[in-house]
Formats: structure tokens, C-alpha cells, sequence
């Protein structure tokens, strides 16, 4: 039986690790000992259930699913698989690695989902701790399914994407092998993109959570998220400042020499849709209509992920390449008004991307 190990027992974690035991995976699922409810409970139960119904909506692949063994461990999760995924929040992302790094061995591929260009942080943190170390690191734009957890062990699945688009780093490693196993592990067709920049851009989180979750704060506050939110948050004015926003990340791709989908393709094409504008596929998408609840503060992952974590590295590739982003540059603004922070220097940046110092043409060679 092949193993993986999935790193991070959040809704995408724990969804990975019921998804590719479905598949006939051997899952080591791991977090750290601060987060251990969802470990403690696969381990009590012997799997993960996914429930038929939910919130008076019918789900996708309900089961239960054995072959998921939950760590603490370390050293366990490292030396479990030869294929880490890790699934979890963005700002973890580093914590955890650097908790499995001296554990890791030569040869090791770790996905990221979402990347958020977190493969090229990752690789940084390889040159300046480990330089001996061989590993290769493919940041998805995504997750595949759209997920709840619902209680200790019990997820929901509302949705899955028609595909999952990916970008393997180093380059040299993208070889037919490598994508032949990717999509062996994954529940869906995996797109291979040309490098972990066009990743991060194309997560299709950019384009409506931060911008919705920014100006729809009141509304979150003060009514708990207790509605739709992909339904009642976005508005046809809303949806315009969205296509103004695209508009500034398709010019940084462009700036760079890549052609980018716009939010409207790419959302079309991974829910197999053909809604007409970005306002008609929020009111109206089946999967995102089973989501019944919003975020309810600031601090949510819509704001406090999305934004260091996209809009920074999208608002640093722009002034690299002298161009104005006024949307980007005025929701990170607010977003660190929000949060009494400074996203701008937190987020991330291109210095922690390995990227500090280099223009376009240098970047463009260096992930070619």
C-alpha cells in the first residue's frame, strides 16, 4: 500500500487524509501537539467520517475511512512517506516545516496546498538551515474541495474543483514520473504551471475573499457570519470593484510574461461553470450555496491569510515592475487598520521568498 503523510488536521488536512485513504493511501496525519483534537479523535475512532447530508444539503463521498494513523510526532510524519502534503494555514506553513526539517530526507517532494508561494519560502529555509538537503516543493493554487469540519473526526464535503493546477520547484524536477504520481495521489486532474509565482496568482482566493470579507465588515461583525457568504456579500458593486482588482493581478502576470486566467475562467473551469460574470457565479453557485456561514471578524483567514499572504507578494511584484495597484495597496492598507498591524512588512515578502534584490528579468531566470 503507498503512504503519504498529510501535514495539518484543519478541514483541508483532514479531508486530504479521508480523500487519499479513499484512494487507497496508507495516511500518516499529522499536527502539532498544541492542535492534537482532530488527531486525537481519527486515532479514537480508527478513521474519518464524511457525512451524506448537512445543513439540509446533500454532500459528496460520504463514507468512513480507515488506513489514517494521527501523530504529534515528528520524526514519525517526516520519515512516514516520501510525499508530505502539507494543509494548513499559510503563516503555519513555516512552523511546521521547520518542525519536520531535521527529519526530512533527500529526495522528499512536499506539496502545498494552498502554496501561496510558500514553496519558494520553504526552499529558502532548505539554503540557509539545511543546503545539503534534496527536496522538491509544488505549490497548488488550492485545495480541491470546498470542506467543513463538522465535529472531532467528522468532515463534510460540499464540493470538489474539475482540477487542481500545480507548480513544481525546482523546474528540473517536474519530470513525467513525478506528475504521473501526483496524479495517482490526487482525487482530481492535476495542471502542471510553469512556476510557484503563477501558482500563488492564480489562487483563486484572490480575487473576491479579501475585497468582500474588507468592505462587508460591519455586515460580518455584527451578524456572527451567520448567512451565505458568497450569496449575500457580493453585490453587482462589489463585483465590479472585483473586476477592477483582477484587472491589477492580471497586469502584474502580465508584467512578468505570464498570461494569467482571469478570476471569471478560472472559476468557470475548475466548477465546470459558464456563468457570465463573477456576480452571477457568487449568487448562484451550487457548491458555494451550501456554505451557510461567513467569516465573522477581521481576523478571519479571508483577511488575516489572504492578504499578507497574496495581495503582498502581488502588491511587491507590482512596485518591482513600476506598476500601480491602487486596489491591492488600499485593502492591505485597511486590512492592517483592521488588525492593528503591518501587512506590508509581516506578509510575504520577496525577501522571504528567496527574491529580495533581484528585478523581473532576474526572477524570470531563476524559476525558468
Amino acid at each position: 500500500m503507498k503512504k503519504v503523510t498529510v501535514v495539518g488536521a484543519g478541514n483541508g488536512g483532514m479531508t486530504a487524509a479521508y480523500h487519499f485513504a479513499k484512494k487507497g493511501y496508507e495516511v500518516c496525519l499529522y499536527d502539532s501537539k498544541e492542535f492534537n483534537t482532530q488527531i486525537n479523535a481519527v486515532n479514537a475512532s480508527g478513521g474519518v467520517k464524511a457525512l451524506e447530508t448537512a445543513h439540509g444539503c446533500k454532500m459528496l463521498f460520504p463514507d468512513f475511512e480507515k488506513n489514517i494513523y494521527g501523530t504529534t510526532d515528528e520524526n514519525t510524519a517526516a520519515t512516514f512517506s516520501n510525499i508530505l502534503v502539507m494543509i494548513c494555514p499559510s503563516f503555519a506553513q513555516e512552523i511546521l516545516f521547520n518542525n519536520l526539517l531535521k527529519y526530512l530526507k533527500n529526495g522528499q517532494e512536499i506539496i502545498l496546498m494552498p502554496g501561496n508561494y510558500g514553496g519558494l519560502v520553504l526552499s529558502n529555509i532548505v539554503k540557509e538551515k539545511r543546503p545539503e538537503l534534496n527536496l522538491t516543493f509544488i505549490d497548488a493554487i488550492s485545495i480541491p474541495w470546498a470542506t467543513r469540519i463538522e465535529e472531532p473526526g467528522i468532515i463534510t464535503i460540499m464540493g470538489i474543483k474539475e482540477f487542481i493546477p500545480m507548480s513544481i520547484y525546482p523546474k528540473t524536477k517536474a519530470t513525467k514520473e513525478l506528475i504521473a504520481n501526483l496524479n495517482e495521489l490526487m482525487p482530481i486532474p492535476v495542471e502542471i504551471l510553469d512556476n510557484p509565482l503563477i501558482a500563488g496568482l492564480e489562487n483563486i482566493n484572490f480575487g473576491g475573499h479579501p475585497l468582500i470579507t474588507t468592505v462587508n465588515i460591519g455586515l460580518l461583525e455584527n451578524f456572527s457570519g451567520d448567512f451565505n457568504y458568497y450569496r449575500d456579500c457580493c453585490s453587482p458593486a462589489t463585483a465590479n470593484a472585483c473586476k477592477v482588482l483582477d484587472q491589477e493581478r492580471l497586469s502584474v502576470g502580465t508584467a512578468l510574461g505570464y498570461k494569467l486566467r482571469t478570476e471569471l475562467e478560472a472559476m468557470n473551469a475548475l466548477y465546470a461553470c459558464n456563468y457570465k460574470t463573477v456576480y452571477d457565479f457568487n449568487r448562484a453557485s451550487v457548491t458555494h450555496g451550501k456554505i451557510n456561514k461567513g467569516p465573522d471578524s477581521s481576523k478571519s483567514r479571508y483577511i488575516s491569510e489572504d492578504v499578507p499572504y497574496l495581495f503582498v507578494p502581488c502588491y511587491e511584484l507590482a512596485k518591482l515592475a513600476g506598476l500601480k495597484v491602487p486596489i491591492i495597496e488600499a485593502i492591505i492598507n485597511l486590512a492592517n487598520a483592521y488588525n492593528e498591524t503591518n501587512y506590508f512588512k509581516l506578509g510575504r515578502t520577496l525577501e522571504k521568498m528567496g527574491l529580495g534584490g533581484l528585478n523581473l528579468k532576474e526572477i524570470k531566470d531563476m524559476l525558468s
